[in-house]
C-alpha cells in the first residue's frame, strides 16, 4: 500500500520508519507523477516486507519539499535510518526502479 504523508507526519512516517522508505514527491498536476501510481502500488505490494512506499504532495507540503530541495516532479528519495540515501528524478518503469533501488534495500 502506498501511504500519503504530510509535513505534519513526515518525521514519524519516514524519518522514524524501521524499513527503508521510498518517498515520491508528487503533484496532482504532474502527468509523469500520475503514470507512477500503478508502478508504486505494485512496488509497495511486492516489496512491502522490505520497503515502505509513500507519496508527499509538494503543493500541500512545502516545508518538507523545501527542506529536501525538491524542484522537479516526480522526485524519488530513499530514506534509511532517517537519512536520505538516494535520489532519482523522473518517471521510470518498475523494472528500472527496482534496479536503482537494489543497492539501498
Amino acid at each position: 500500500m502506498v501511504t500519503d504523508v504530510t509535513d505534519a507526519d513526515f518525521e514519524a512516517e519516514v524519518i522514524g520508519a524501521d524499513l527503508p522508505v521510498l518517498v515520491e514527491f508528487t503533484a496532482d498536476w504532474c502527468p509523469p507523477c500520475r503514470q507512477m501510481g500503478p508502478v508504486l502500488k505494485a512496488l509497495a505490494s511486492e516489496e512491502g516486507d522490505r520497503l515502505k512506499v509513500v507519496q508527499l504532495d509538494v503543493d500541500s507540503n512545502p516545508l518538507t519539499t523545501n527542506a529536501y530541495k525538491v524542484l522537479s516532479m516526480p522526485t524519488f528519495m530513499v530514506f534509511r535510518g532517517g537519512e536520505p540515501v538516494k535520489a532519482m528524478v523522473g518517471a521510470r518503469a518498475k523494472r528500472r526502479l527496482l534496479e536503482e533501488l537494489a543497492d539501498v534495500l
